[in-house]
């Protein structure tokens, strides 16, 4: 049987993520950009200034050093007593804590990997714009329908001539969304752990490939009648090979929270976890 006393009370702050604007802005951005991809190169442009001001308003909320809002609170301080036998307890400490998963991929990775699988594209796409069109610019300016001159209604052989803006818009699109997949390449592999490549870099691109096949009618039929799905696939799955390869070989990281978001990003300095723990020392006192 126990009993609790109320001793007394005692002021203390709670340090929570400072509130922010920058997600939603960014949020905001990406989804006018993909919106001006099937309407107008205006908005394209508008969204990608809106995603680049949110991703470094909401860089800078976090690094070098994550903002934070100081809460006060009231604790009170209770005493509990027991009539029962006092048993010793082992104390353990937090860091030695499992955290599942216990190891994963730094987000280092999953850029390098949405990079090299970008790089890897390119030579597909280039020759079935040879084979197709005789034109290594007709797959790029269907990336890039946006930036293309009379897109509305374009023939075969303006589509297959060089348009600058075409190629702008299409190493935008090409650039970000190849990030934002290998981002989710090192997010996912660890929880595949048997073949890896061979799930992530088949499997994924053809349910991929068969998302935007059934959504692309809807979206924009002239651009999905011009598309060669076949050689869409082999991108895709050159894509999903080579990231998932990257990814797969880099070294994992051990996944405890109690690390600076910079370790947790894949940096390497040395005084990043001494200054962190000095810097709550701080904040206790």
């Amino acid at each position: 049987m126990s009993e609790h006393h109320s001793t007394g009370s005692h002021e203390e702050h709670v340090h929570l993520p400072a509130p922010t604007h920058w997600p939603i802005i960014m949020a905001l951005g990406v989804a006018l950009g993909f919106t001006g991809i099937v309407t107008n190169l205006g908005l394209t442009i508008l969204g990608v200034v809106l995603a680049l001001a949110g991703a470094i308003g909401w860089f800078r909320q976090v690094l070098p050093r994550e903002h934070v809002e100081n809460i006060e609170t009231t604790v009170e301080d209770v005493l509990v007593t027991t009539t029962r036998t006092e048993v010793e307890r082992i104390v353990v400490p937090s860091e030695d804590r499992a955290h599942l998963p216990i190891e994963t991929y730094p987000i280092l990775s999953g850029l390098k990997g949405g990079l090299a699988g970008a790089i890897a594209m390119v030579p597909p796409a280039l020759i079935y714009g040879l084979l197709a069109q005789h034109s290594i610019w007709y797959p790029i300016n269907l990336l890039g329908g946006a930036g293309v001159a009379n897109w509305r209604n374009p023939s075969t052989a303006d589509i297959a001539s060089f348009h600058l803006s075409g190629l702008i818009v299409a190493g935008i699109i090409h650039i970000i969304t190849s990030l934002l997949v290998g981002l989710l390449y090192g997010a996912m592999l660890p929880m595949l752990p048997k073949r890896p490549i061979l799930l992530g870099g088949l499997v994924a691109p053809v349910l991929w490939t068969g998302l935007v096949h059934a959504t692309m009618g809807v979206i924009n039929p002239e651009l999905d009648a011009r598309i060669q799905w076949g050689w869409f696939l082999v991108s895709q799955i050159t894509f999903g090979v080579v990231a998932g390869w990257v990814v797969a070989h880099s070294q994992k990281i051990y996944t405890k929270q109690s690390m600076p978001i910079l370790m947790r990003l894949g940096f390497e300095g040395s005084g990043l976890h001494h200054e962190d723990h000095d810097q709550a020392g701080e904040d206790r006192k």
